[in-house]
């Protein structure tokens, strides 16, 4: 592998940033100016094979977090676990995977948001404690953890990481209660959105934050009990959904069976918005939504409130193609491939020029000129962040021979940072915090752009009609936030990850 930075004479390539695959990838200067995904968390009570379906599960989502992953198995009261930098496939070989023995497991996929990427941060957490060994994962960020973290520190705690994820295992550490009431109690402590798995060595712990900002499935393999943060995960090993774990709700598994509990009553319910419109599986089902199915209807939606007259509609891959599919289908202008996503290439790359920051991009994304030269083209993306992919996206279309280029957005303007859990860029980096719609017109070199409204998100996803934003966040576009939120302190991170 060469590249055109010189090493003593020799020219050494790397197509990523560090040691690993996706080092680093919170970087600002990633080709890609998207949002980041979260994590994602997998467990298994009662299967012989926990490992082995950990292993399956989270390959089924590691779109949420390409960065590091772990498995924490238990087995006779001794734990098993391993955890690496890099994608499932690269940490855990079959060597790896037998000796994590045991019929229970948790899992993670992690990506970094604040530069963090380091193995002492990767998850599942492995402590000690009284009451034995104790392991824990999440999905989600924790509003309040600087504030809890200072308590803890002067009141003698020592950290080792730099996650928000290990407040909670000094929290539950400290208590006098059992484990159950002190994981409750200390839930009770935490503001955010989360989506935790806890294990020790014969229980395990679910639960998600009273609004349900995070989601979290339970599926069935015969008499194991399975969780995962999609349901896609569930389908991939085979599993039966049984249902969406819900806000506030603590499930606990033990040698009795399973006990359905609570920490907290069900706060105004707020599941993420962008899990709808960008980083679940098309595939997954979340309350009862199939992800390719309220895409398409974004896409009609869409087409519904701003139609334009034009040749062809194609989408930006992957996450775009059904709400594409949908503004075709609802227009009846042909859906072509006029996009082609390159997915060889990993997520970030040494840019030294941004001659070669612009090839980049191009071995990513290629657009197919026979299929869009001469026409007018509908371009279908599910969000503008800072606009930077969107300008180089429809310049290429343009590069093409595209003769009009059309953008339709499935999601409202992106004006405000997450404090649950996804990577967002400073409120000043977001160009919708600052530029009108005509403003990110001109800066993207679009002949027309449209956003999806609120209510056509709304009632897109389809979702308890009968509740607030049809239970739904969308602070990230109108400002309401679910939970209180001292933006000096969440400022700092926006995922527990890190």
């Amino acid at each position: 592998m060469t590249s055109s930075v010189a090493n003593g004479g020799t020219e050494v390539t790397r197509l990523w940033t560090g040691d690993y695959y996706n080092e680093g990838n919170s970087s600002k200067e990633s080709i890609f100016d998207k949002v980041r995904e979260e994590c994602g968390v997998f467990g298994v009570f009662g299967h012989p094979d926990a490992a082995n379906l950990s292993y399956y599960g989270l390959h089924a989502l590691q779109h949420r977090g390409e960065e590091s992953c772990g498995i924490c198995t238990s087995e006779d009261g001794a734990f098993h676990y391993h955890r690496g930098m890099g994608l499932v496939k690269e940490v855990f070989d079959r060597d790896r995977l037998d000796s994590l023995k045991g019929s229970q497991a948790i899992g993670h996929v992690r990506y970094s948001t604040s530069g963090s990427s380091q193995l002492g941060n990767a998850q599942p957490l492995v402590f000690k404690y009284r009451g034995g060994d104790l392991a824990v994962c999440t999905n989600g960020n924790l509003v309040n953890e600087p504030i809890i973290r200072k308590e803890l520190e002067e009141s003698g705690s020592i950290f080792q990481t730099t996650s928000d994820t290990e407040v909670i295992a000094h929290l539950i550490a400290r208590s006098s209660k059992e484990l159950v009431e002190a994981v409750k109690d200390a839930f009770l402590r935490l503001i955010g959105g989360f989506a935790f798995l806890i294990q020790t060595k014969d229980c395990l712990i679910a639960a998600c934050d009273p609004h349900g900002l995070r989601p979290m499935v339970m599926g069935r393999l015969g008499e194991a009990y399975i969780f995962a943060s999609e349901s896609c995960a569930l389908e991939t090993i085979g599993a039966e959904f049984v249902r969406d774990v819900q806000p506030g709700e603590l499930l606990v598994l033990d040698r009795g069976g399973l006990r359905e509990e609570r920490f907290a009553p069900m706060q105004r319910r707020a599941m993420c918005s962008m899990e709808y419109i960008y980083f679940a599986r098309p595939d997954s089902d979340i309350y009862g939504a199939n992800l390719h199915s309220a895409r398409k209807r974004m896409g009609q939606i869409l087409a519904q409130e701003s139609f334009v007259d034009a040749d062809i509609v194609t989408g930006v891959p992957d996450s775009s193609i059904s709400a594409a599919i949908g503004y075709a289908e609802q227009t009846g202008i042909p859906y072509e491939l006029g996009l082609i996503k390159n997915k060889y290439t990993g997520r970030t790359f040494i840019q030294p020029s941004q001659e070669l920051r612009e090839k980049g991009v191009k071995m990513k994304l290629s657009a197919v000129r026979k299929v869009v030269e001469g026409k007018r083209v509908v371009m279908i993306d599910d969000s503008i962040v800072r606009g930077t992919t969107s300008l180089r996206i429809v310049n290429m279309l343009r590069e093409a021979g595209a003769l009009e280029v059309h953008v339709r957005i499935t999601s409202p303007p992106f004006m405000n940072p997450c404090y649950y859990g996804i990577d967002t860029p400073n409120p000043g980096d977001l160009i919708a915090s600052s530029k009108s719609v005509e403003e990110i017109r001109r800066a993207i070199n679009a002949d027309s752009l449209y956003f999806l409204t609120e209510k056509g998100l709304r009632d897109a996803v389809g979702i308890y009609s009968n509740e607030y934003n049809n239970g739904l966040c969308m602070a990230c576009f109108n400002n309401d936030y679910p939970t209180p939120v001292r933006f000096e302190d969440a400022k700092l991170t926006s995922c527990s990850c890190d």
